[in-house]
């Protein structure tokens, strides 16, 4: 299934690893190794999260989250 949600990956010293945070789905995060390997988890993480808001019928938000720098004015 494709989506458009943005997925956010950052360096989280304090675990030691990196975090992959989709904003548009709270809450949905995933880490890694490295930077692609957080986004590649968090790809599975959108999917299950979505999978299981259908199961359960819960609402599924449009994707809406832009970084501050490319939101409109």
């Amino acid at each position: 299934m494709e989506h458009h949600y943005h997925i956010n990956v950052f360096w989280y010293p304090d675990d030691n690893c990196w975090i992959a945070d989709v904003p548009d789905l709270k809450p949905c995060s995933a880490h890694g190794a490295t930077p692609s390997e957080a986004a590649a988890e968090a790809e599975v993480a959108i999917e299950l999260w979505l999978e299981t808001a259908k199961e359960h019928g819960m609402p599924i938000p449009e994707p809406r989250y832009r970084p501050s720098e490319y939101a409109a004015a």
